[in-house]
């Protein structure tokens, strides 16, 4: 099954041998574990283009599929979502997208294009890592680092930073490479077992 997601994604949308070896565990976790939306709901094209857009920025291995956690939580890949009626007067929308941002984000992005809302998350990020998070928080861990960024990216600005703050799409993150690492824990012991049983 893995195999053939692999296939129709590279068909698809053109992605390299590299990316594909990078990816494919978390997107096989991206398309069959994400929390409200059935595996054959899920747009295959999007979520390679969406590794795409995250693998520009380098985020470091233990977070790749960031990005992919972030759409899933927050809007189960639509990039027609809308939510957060309850902050607004007259119950109309404020959070629109793939990534479900609000308002001011019009002044950079077309919320409803999912691409454009992928680079715009993605690059905010990586500004966080220069400014908030190199003037607040001391990691001298990459991954740190970048947890630290995710969170001052989506989250209002505090006095002192967010350094030891999680994002919420971070723990679904966990889940997926909790899941992965299940299965080739799996699959090595069966491996072994076939092995005994050929002595």
């Amino acid at each position: 099954m893995l195999t053939t997601i692999i296939l129709v994604g590279s068909l698809l949308t053109a992605v390299s041998d590299d990316l594909e070896t990078k990816y494919a565990d978390i997107v096989y976790q991206a398309i069959n574990n994400c929390p409200g939306i059935q595996a054959s709901k899920v747009d295959e094209k999007l979520i390679w283009e969406l590794v795409k857009i995250e693998d520009k920025y380098k985020p470091p291995a233990e977070l790749r599929g960031m990005l992919l956690a972030a759409a899933c939580y927050e809007s189960k890949y639509n990039p027609k979502a809308e939510g957060d009626r309850k902050f607004s007067k007259k119950r109309k929308a404020k959070s629109i997208g793939l990534l479900q941002f609000w308002p001011w984000a019009e002044k950079h992005i077309d919320r409803r294009n999912p691409y454009q809302s992928a680079n715009f998350w993605m690059k905010r990020i990586v500004r966080q890592l220069s400014t908030s998070v190199k003037r607040n928080c001391k990691f001298r861990n990459k991954k740190r680092r970048w947890i630290a960024a995710w969170v001052a990216a989506i989250r209002y600005p505090k006095k002192g930073g967010r350094c030891y703050e999680k994002a919420k799409h971070y723990y679904l993150l966990k889940r997926w490479r909790r899941n992965i690492r299940k299965h080739y824990k799996y699959s090595r012991s069966c491996m072994v077992r076939l092995e005994d049983r050929r002595k």
